[in-house]
């Protein structure tokens, strides 16, 4: 017959290899991949018609209101900044020396012929603000096990509907992604790799994002050097920044 204490023992056994809930898993990702604010230095590699072309920049970001970004190469694209504050973008092109909104269906656009959408560089709040979230189960992906989530949004104002997340079970980041619009239909699809420790936390350096209602291989998002909670002067998030 079992002993009280052997029962306690059982059951905290069991409690510490339960599988965590979908939103302990989310929120556990948050916090690899959200911070205070960081700086980042990353390349973006786009498959065109035409031929690839790479494109460097630098980036800054406060929480999920506040982003500035510089282009740095090649020379066509150099010196074009972003500015995004709260829902608000704008952008400042050095060639015609004018700064324009970014607003509306014009949101849905490609950025600099990739695969990406302003309206995907905007997007930068916490998963567990936007969807809730279930486990649907367990998958295999180059050689880590994941858990494999299905998120409905909760809020009106996002892009994707529904988002479906494999999870690296050990180092709670995302290896796999697809967005999927209400009607359904699959979006858009990206694949995480290069995962690195940064500052106690897990970081895939390089994503790959597919539109899968274009033609082409897809957009390689790599970052190349990251730096979290970092002291960022306050007029780096300004109009004015722009064309300094």
């Amino acid at each position: 017959m079992k002993t009280f204490a052997s029962i306690i023992l059982f059951a905290l056994a069991t409690a510490a290899t339960a599988q965590p809930s979908a939103d302990e898993i989310i929120d556990r990702v948050d916090r690899n991949m959200s911070s205070e604010n960081r700086i980042f230095e990353s390349t973006m590699t786009i498959q065109g018609k035409r031929g690839t072309r790479v494109i460097t920049s630098k980036s800054y970001t406060a929480g999920d209101k506040k982003s500035f970004t510089e282009y740095l190469s090649p020379p066509r694209e150099q010196g074009i900044k972003m500015l995004k504050l709260e829902d608000q973008l704008w952008i400042y092109s050095p060639s015609t020396d004018r700064t324009i909104q970014i607003s509306g269906h014009m949101l849905r656009q490609s950025v600099m012929g990739s695969d990406l959408s302003y309206e995907d560089m905007m997007e930068d709040r916490k998963l567990t603000d936007l969807y809730s979230a279930r486990v649907t189960g367990r998958e295999t992906i180059d050689g880590r096990e994941t858990w494999v989530l299905e998120l409905n949004a909760r809020v009106e104002d996002i892009a994707y509907s529904k988002r479906k997340i494999w999870i690296d079970t050990e180092r709670y980041v995302p290896l796999k992604e697809e967005l999927y619009a209400r009607s359904g239909q699959l979006l858009k699809r990206s694949t995480m790799s290069d995962v690195i420790r940064v500052d106690g936390r897990w970081f895939p350096t390089t994503v790959v994002y597919k539109d899968m209602l274009k033609q082409g291989d897809g957009t390689e998002f790599k970052v190349t050097a990251i730096k979290f909670n970092q002291a960022i002067p306050d007029y780096i998030f300004s109009k004015a920044a722009l064309k300094q």
